[in-house]
């Protein structure tokens, strides 16, 4: 039998919650966003940096080391160094907003209805969810893309489908997103854990396949693109502010995922081990792959998929793809979609649902795009 009254009581480091007649019938609240029990809390260390390396490895994290020293006016070391202290500060507020939601269990909507007011939580909620809905569009592009050009590489009637193909790669795409999203938190756990390692494994290979044709050392002097003379500061804070927006949404709405750790320590260094060096090893493959695309393609390509779909190999083109797919759906996912999706629950718990909010977060993502 249901109790009347709800219950709230410590247990080591964790407040759980009890939710008793008088809670569950709130106008405020349902399962999916309410308090995670402590037996739910079960991402260690491992599980919470594969988050990060599944989400940090992607298209733009690629690109980013082009865009400092083609827009920001750095040279291609003084670009790795920055990406690399723009994702330490960013450890800052993703621990310190992520303790509310591992010792409370509860997610990002919840914890800003302390601040902002329970009506008023979904102003911030909202503005978070509308940028990860146009992110959603966007990486599903891209995973759309990749799908399109693994196909091709296999069947030569899906060759000659030209756009048609990728507008049909973008929706088989966002239907997988969808159906990671709606089984879950411990379904998107077991896909980061999965991606990660054979993530890293690609991201080796690929520097193998490049080395032999690029000069680190020339890579690395690469000089700067800022007037001669121009004092570096004013272009490594400007650079500094865009990396740190990189991942500025996440660190509000870690508590989506933090509210599934084990313990504080366990989101900490999940945190410091998975985000800083997969950002600036990702990054720095980025502007080696680039550099090298001349030698290998016999063009400039800063877009890895593009690059990998002119390898003139069927079988190679067809994993590398099939690795894209995973790299973006394990970024999108996590990224773009579980953030969304709870903000919506929290306009209106009683009616919209997990389920419901990862749709809707579908076809925003999809108007758009």
């Amino acid at each position: 039998m249901q109790q009347t009254e709800s219950r709230v009581h410590a247990v080591g480091e964790f407040i759980e919650l009890e939710a008793g007649q008088d809670l569950i019938d709130s106008p405020r609240y349902n399962e999916d966003i309410a308090p995670t029990r402590i037996a739910e809390r079960t991402w260690n260390r491992w599980n919470i940096a594969s988050l990060w390396v599944g989400m940090a490895i992607c298209v733009p994290t690629y690109t980013l080391g082009g865009v400092l020293t083609a827009y920001f006016g750095l040279s291609v070391t003084e670009a790795l160094w920055t990406i690399l202290v723009a994702n330490l500060v960013v450890l800052i507020p993703l621990t310190l907003n992520a303790y509310p939601g591992t010792r409370y269990g509860i997610p990002c909507p919840v914890v800003l209805r302390a601040s902002f007011g329970i009506v008023g939580s979904n102003v911030p909620a909202l503005i978070r969810a509308i940028v990860a809905c146009g992110w959603f569009g966007v990486q599903t592009l891209f995973g759309g893309i990749a799908i399109h050009l693994m196909l091709a590489a296999i069947f030569e009637p899906w060759a000659a489908l030209g756009g048609t193909g990728e507008v049909l790669g973008f929706f088989i795409f966002w239907t997988a997103n969808v159906v990671v999203v709606i089984r879950g938190a411990e379904s998107i756990k077991h896909l980061e854990t999965l991606a990660a390692p054979l993530l890293l494994i690609v991201a080796i290979g690929l520097v193998i396949w490049a080395l032999p044709k690029v000069s680190m050392s020339e890579v690395l002097a690469t000089p700067a693109t800022r007037p001669e003379g121009s004092p570096v500061f004013g272009y490594f804070m400007a650079a500094l502010t865009a990396m740190v927006g990189f991942w500025a949404t996440l660190s509000l709405n870690i508590p989506d995922f933090s509210r599934f750790a084990k313990s504080q320590k366990s989101q900490i260094a999940g945190q410091i081990i998975g985000l800083p060096l997969t950002m600036f090893l990702f990054s720095g493959l980025g502007v080696l792959l680039t550099s090298a695309s001349m030698n290998l393609v016999g063009e400039t390509i800063s877009d890895p998929i593009n690059l990998i779909g002119k390898i003139d190999n069927t079988a190679w083109v067809v994993l590398s793809m099939l690795m894209i797919v995973l790299a973006t759906i394990s970024t999108n996912t996590a990224a773009n979609v579980v953030s969304p999706t709870n903000s919506f629950q929290n306009i209106a718990p009683k009616h919209i649902n997990e389920t419901k909010g990862v749709l809707l977060t579908g076809f925003i993502g999809i108007a758009l795009m």
